[in-house]
């Protein structure tokens, strides 16, 4: 559907104008602050609604309350009107049948009639990459995976930042117990000793005795044979006792151990640190790499969905960087490949009313323009551009709000 005609009276500059603009390359000019601009806004103003209302402040002609534009699009009427600050509007089809919601008609056909291919060359990198996203249906949502990436490099960062304060973590002794040696269990092991020893001299003591014992009574046998049998016995069973009793620990040996059990202690317990320390860098080290792998992921993820991402126009794409064509920096390519970049997104986002309005056309060099018309007449587009002081025959000249003939 494109413009057979455009009728607009007291619209911002324009008195009272009527157009039949061509059907694929239609050039609005003349010098600067006589309603050029007024022309290809009126056209917004007649199809867009509250967006095209927000962005015109003041619709109507200066000194004057009343205003219209009518656009007839062939198959349907476009007529809209103000009085004062109000504003009404009809649609009609041909055969002159009304449509009872308007403008939820007109929403459903217009694209994004606002949409400048030539602004679209001058925004910053970052505002053509997010105007280039509104066009590609993506199985992903790029803002969330950014989002998630930025966590988790947050994250990955914040362990990489401990990780190098831990610094490098001093060799573990293999040699060492992991537990401290107690002082007090030395000790203890040392009052057993000793009591140890004195039951073996209590013990070997009366063995000594005994046996002397033995010898007297082997001397008086006749007169001791009774006493020599008791002490015999006793004899035995000291001496059984006495052999069940464990052996004398080497006592000198223990109180050394007591006299370096701090300074094996304080070895042990830096052993310890060592190991905590080694175990809290592996841990952190082990997250870090975690971390890696879903950024790693999320950008393979977020790779995938571009590559199979349909773009409106073959070679167009973009990185974190911004806008690419055939894999150059959109900004870097020539001035006709940004045209038809920029003409292949407008008619992306125009498919069913096919009108296309260009602002400061005259930034367009020849063999710029002459690829917005060879694209607009091979994809059956209508655009309508706006140029100063351009003095092609087909142009039409707006003078002081009004269509100037030849």
């Amino acid at each position: 559907m494109k413009i057979i005609s455009l009728s607009a009276s007291n619209i911002k500059r324009l008195k009272a104008v009527y157009i039949e603009p061509d059907g694929t390359l239609q050039v609005v000019s003349g010098r600067n602050a006589q309603g050029k601009t007024s022309v290809l806004d009126s056209i917004w103003l007649a199809l867009g609604g509250g967006a095209a209302m927000r962005e015109t402040a003041k619709p109507v002609r200066d000194g004057e309350d009343t205003a219209s534009v009518r656009v007839d699009l062939g198959d349907l009427v476009v007529t809209r009107t103000w009085k004062g600050d109000k504003t009404s509007l009809t649609v009609t089809s041909a055969e002159g049948a009304k449509y009872t919601s308007p403008q939820k008609m007109l929403d459903d056909l217009v694209g994004r009639l606002s949409f400048d291919p030539l602004a679209f060359t001058r925004l910053s990198d970052r505002e053509q990459v997010a105007a280039l996203l509104e066009l590609v249906d993506l199985d992903v949502d790029l803002d969330a995976l950014d989002a998630d990436r930025e966590f988790l490099y947050a994250e990955r960062t914040e362990l990489g930042r401990q990780g190098k304060a831990l610094g490098d973590v001093p060799a573990v002794d293999k040699a060492l117990p992991d537990d401290e040696v107690s002082a007090s269990s030395l000790l203890t092991k040392i009052r057993e000793s000793q009591e140890i020893e004195r039951n073996r001299r209590e013990f070997d003591n009366g063995i000594s005795f005994a046996s002397q014992k033995v010898t007297d009574i082997k001397a008086q046998i006749a007169e001791l044979e009774a006493d020599l049998k008791n002490w015999k016995s006793t004899f035995e069973t000291r001496t059984e006792a006495c052999a069940a009793l464990p052996a004398v620990p080497d006592i000198t040996a223990l109180e050394s151990d007591l006299e370096g059990v701090e300074a094996k202690n304080a070895a042990i317990r830096t052993n310890n640190e060592h190991r905590i320390m080694g175990k809290s860098k592996a841990a952190l080290v082990k997250e870090y790499e975690a971390r890696t792998t879903k950024i790693d992921a999320l950008d393979s993820q977020k790779s995938k969905a571009l590559a199979a991402a349909k773009f409106p126009v073959d070679g167009l794409g973009f990185t974190d960087d911004g806008v690419t064509y055939n894999g150059v920096p959109f900004s870097q390519a020539s001035s006709a490949e940004q045209a038809i970049v920029s003409m292949g997104m407008a008619m992306a986002l125009n498919p069913k009313l096919r009108v296309i309005r260009i602002f400061d056309g005259s930034l367009l060099d020849a063999d710029s323009m002459q690829a917005i018309a060879d694209m607009a007449a091979a994809q059956d587009y209508q655009v309508i551009v706006e140029r100063v002081d351009d003095a092609s025959p087909s142009s039409i000249i707006i003078e002081d709000g009004e269509v100037v003939s030849r």
